[in-house]
């Protein structure tokens, strides 16, 4: 069996996935999210803000979820859902059988009343030596064409906001959230922090990395199928389910297909596909040689 049940927060079910080196993930069946991620040493690699005090089951800003919107402050209508089990997971190439789970998501008629689309939303998540995977596919079940935007939040546990650089979005477009989404070009060699940042990033390239220098340690996030990274850091903004001192300890980099909308028609289906990795080292990226990056992944 890839897994086995245990309670999560609001002793909510979740399904715990674990690998002989000894790292963990745990994705929460409400809201399909994976709530936590931990390397071999069992230290946390997902952020998960100090307002989840896990008292009733509600979305909570951290782990990884999957949403519809281009600002990482917002999170879908999926993330306050229970998703079932797969019965019908994605074929995927098998890589060293990992520990994995497939959950799926439809629509009920409640939904249907307020969006009258029907589709179906699965993805898969698996864990191996130092990368997390994960594969979501929307499949359009309804009569008529489905138009959707989504991202993959993904909240990273950083030591310190500010000594943290994003490579891997130079001289690209971006649509700035905070500027009514006016659109800019990355002029720097390398994205830091020193305020608030809500950035859709277009056309990015297949892998960005976030290097923590003082953890000596980078996050490597591969994907493919998803055009759009959104980069997210609150600063000192204050928010609801937020505490006044999380932004110092995460940055969030997402995978999205946000600027284009995708658009399938009945019976057709769309897959995205995203890998984080870690690296111990002090690992600067250069031009993120895709080489370089499969010795590590």
């Amino acid at each position: 069996m890839p897994f086995r049940f245990i309670n999560g927060p609001s002793s909510l079910p979740c399904v715990l996935l674990s690998e002989p080196g000894g790292s963990s993930a745990q994705v929460q069946l409400f809201g399909g999210q994976v709530v936590s991620w931990k390397n071999e040493q069992g230290e946390e690699l997902l952020f998960k803000s100090s307002k989840a005090t896990g008292k009733s089951p509600r979305p909570f800003k951290g782990g990884i979820s999957f949403g519809n919107s281009g600002s990482s402050g917002h999170q879908g209508s999926s993330s306050s859902k229970f998703w079932s089990l797969d019965n019908c997971p994605l074929h995927l190439v098998p890589t060293g059988s990992p520990s994995s789970v497939d959950l799926i998501l439809k629509p009920t008629e409640n939904d249907i009343k307020t969006w009258p689309r029907s589709f179906e939303l699965r993805i898969h998540v698996s864990l191996g030596p130092g990368k997390l995977t994960v594969v979501p596919q929307v499949k359009n079940t309804d009569s008529k064409s489905l138009s959707f935007t989504i991202v993959v939040h993904n909240y990273l546990s950083v030591s310190d906001i500010s000594e943290v650089r994003v490579e891997g979005l130079e001289t690209l477009d971006y649509l700035d959230n905070l500027l009514h989404r006016e659109r800019f070009t990355d002029q720097a060699d390398a994205l830091t922090f020193d305020g608030e940042v809500d950035r859709i990033y277009l056309e990015t390239q297949t892998n960005i990395a976030i290097i923590d220098h003082e953890k000596k340690r980078t996050f490597v996030l591969r994907k493919d199928g998803f055009p759009d990274a959104v980069v997210w850091n609150p600063w000192t903004k204050s928010l609801s389910d937020f505490g006044d001192n999380d932004y110092k300890q995460m940055v969030c980099v997402n995978s999205g297909a946000i600027a284009k909308p995708i658009i399938l028609k009945p019976a057709e289906e769309w897959k995205g596909y995203q890998v984080l990795s870690t690296v111990s080292s002090s690992y600067c990226s250069g031009q993120l040689d895709p080489q370089m990056l499969l010795q590590w992944l």
